[in-house]
């Protein structure tokens, strides 16, 4: 019995991308124009599914590459620049036929996204490990050491320990596994991009919180950096303890 034009279009609201080719193999016949439309949708849809498995795996050239080593692990912070709030490092271990969608550099994905994504990994990922190093020790010893001193911690609670690394650009003092600093590497290696998605999400929270506690900063929108609204803020109110004394010398001075 033929299905009503309806029912297709039903079915097509909740069929999963990986149906899409069966559903289009099925109905793309049915000469009907309400049909056809809906196969126009799915085709449309389906070629980006293609092209974002294709996207993925254009990302994993550096897992291919350094594929004799069982636990590749990807490495990225997030926090350098901003003037509140720690450097969170992400650390994490995707295993080898990992085959998440839509991973990429954390700033090019929405906010939604992120969180969806975040989530996935979490799930998915062999292992993973983040670290924290708050403004007090950034003013204590500089952005760049806080960072390398937050990724060796993200390394450190990892289990299994990786077989080597995959870092966004950076080599990292002090650590005796393997690295591969990679320029660009969030938009390059699926497992950099993972630990990027992880290392954003855990500060943002981590950001929303402390706006709950500081009220007047715009903590949960800015996520501590160095806007309008913020740098005003700072002048008005003075810094708050979680401020990098360091980075707003300029605005508390005037």
């Amino acid at each position: 019995m033929e299905k009503k034009i309806s029912e297709i279009k039903d079915l097509f609201a909740v069929i999963k991308e990986d149906g899409l080719k069966d559903f289009i193999n099925e109905y793309g016949k049915d000469e009907r124009p309400g049909v056809q439309a809906v196969i126009a949708r799915a085709q449309k849809k389906y070629d980006k599914y293609i092209a974002e498995i294709r996207r993925i795996d254009s990302m994993k050239e550096y897992e291919r590459k350094y594929s004799e080593y069982e636990l590749i692990c990807g490495i990225d912070e997030v926090g350098r620049g901003p003037l509140a709030g720690p450097v969170v490092a992400g650390a994490v271990i995707l295993p080898k036929d990992c085959s998440i969608l839509y991973v990429n550099d954390s700033k090019k994905l929405s906010e939604k996204k992120r969180e969806e994504l975040y989530d996935v990994i979490m799930s998915e990922a062999v292992s993973v490990g983040l670290g924290y190093v708050d403004n007090l020790r950034i003013d204590e010893i500089n952005i760049l050491q806080a960072t390398y001193e937050a990724m060796r911690q993200a390394i450190g609670k990892l289990s299994p320990q990786p077989d080597i690394l995959l870092n966004d650009a950076v080599t990292i003092p002090d650590v005796s596994i393997k690295q591969v600093p990679i320029i660009k590497g969030d938009a390059k290696s699926i497992s950099i991009a993972a630990a990027s998605i992880v290392a954003k999400v855990t500060r943002d929270r981590l950001m929303a919180e402390y706006d709950t506690q500081y009220p007047g900063y715009d903590f949960a929108g800015n996520k501590g950096y160095g806007s309008a609204k913020h740098i005003e803020a700072i002048r008005k109110l003075g810094p708050t303890p979680i401020h990098r004394r360091s980075f707003i010398g300029n605005f508390i001075q005037n």
